[in-house]
């Protein structure tokens, strides 16, 4: 073998060397070196070497945030009720020599564990409270899986459930049980209804009694007044006409009795009753009576005279 033979044979290995020895981490990837198939240190994103033939990249690990669906599976509640249940983890991978060298296959791992605790933790509960509580389940699974994942350097951000599925009788049950306490609350109100539409039509007939009542004790009061001072008119009359008689005013007596003849005629003219048409009246009629009777009182008050000389 010649030298130039020897010398390509050389160039050919170093460029062989340099080439094994690059290695290009892409963003968001992680590649774990080993030596001699021990584990020596991580390679982070960007242009790395390693030690040719000696290193060698062990696993590539992806850094990123996943997302993986959990199968439905069948769930007994502690009442006794199967469910369908179905749901979603998010998880990331933050130490990437033990996501590769503290277990086996992660993402096998992380679906088994999850779906392992959403059977416990469902388990332990009632169906109402699955289908009513579905935030507090997400909570308890989170913080049950995060921990459990820990040593396997993996951050579980989110566990939900997407889907709970009861039986088909059980959904027909329910749905007759919301129609009867839907029933049962609309006849309450519609009852209650009633009741305070009666209790207001009765307080408002109360307070109309109330007010009639005091209505009619006013119009009494006043009917009372007005008779009452028409009363003291007519006393008050009576007496200035006895005293203007006593006096010897023969005016007050023709007055006093032109004043009772008409108002018995205004009676006779008003009542109902009364078929009989009465003729108009000569004043000179009404005039001569109350001259007859002026003329009795001048007799009785020149009788009364003599006497008492």
């Amino acid at each position: 073998m010649d030298f130039a033979t020897f010398a390509w044979i050389i160039l050919g290995l170093a460029i062989a060397l340099v080439y094994m020895s690059v290695k290009t981490v892409p963003q968001g990837m992680e590649y774990t070196v080993e030596r001699f198939g021990q584990y020596t240190h991580t390679l982070r994103p960007g242009l790395r070497f390693i030690v040719p033939v000696m290193d060698r990249v062990g696993r590539e690990v992806n850094m990123m945030e996943r997302v993986m669906d959990v199968p439905t599976q069948e769930i007994i509640t502690k009442d006794n009720a199967m469910v369908s249940v179905d749901g979603v983890v998010f998880f990331q991978v933050l130490n990437a020599a033990s996501a590769s060298y503290e277990v086996n296959n992660l993402e096998i791992a992380v679906l088994n564990l999850t779906m392992t605790n959403i059977r416990t933790v469902m388990g332990s509960m009632d169906l109402d409270e699955l289908l009513s509580q579905r935030d507090t389940i997400n909570a308890k699974l989170l913080t049950v899986v995060d921990e459990a994942t820990q040593t396997w350097g993996v951050k579980v951000t989110r566990v939900e459930i997407k889907d709970i599925a009861p039986p088909r009788d059980l959904v027909d049950a329910m749905a007759r049980q919301m129609k009867a306490e839907r029933d049962k609350r609309a006849a309450i109100l519609e009852a209650e209804g009633e009741r305070q539409a009666e209790i207001l039509r009765a307080e408002g007939e109360k307070q109309a009694a109330i007010l009639e009542a005091e209505g009619r004790k006013e119009a009494a009061f006043r009917d009372a007044e007005a008779r009452e001072r028409e009363a003291e008119a007519e006393a008050k009359a009576t007496n200035m006409v006895s005293e203007a008689i006593g006096k010897g005013d023969i005016n007050a007596i023709n007055y006093f009795v032109a004043d009772k003849y008409v108002q018995a005629l205004q009676s006779i003219g008003t009542a109902p009753n009364e078929k009989i048409l009465f003729l108009p009246l000569e004043a000179t009629g009404v005039i001569g009576a109350v001259g007859g009777i002026t003329e009795i009182a001048k007799q009785a008050f020149s009788d009364s005279s003599g006497g008492k000389t």
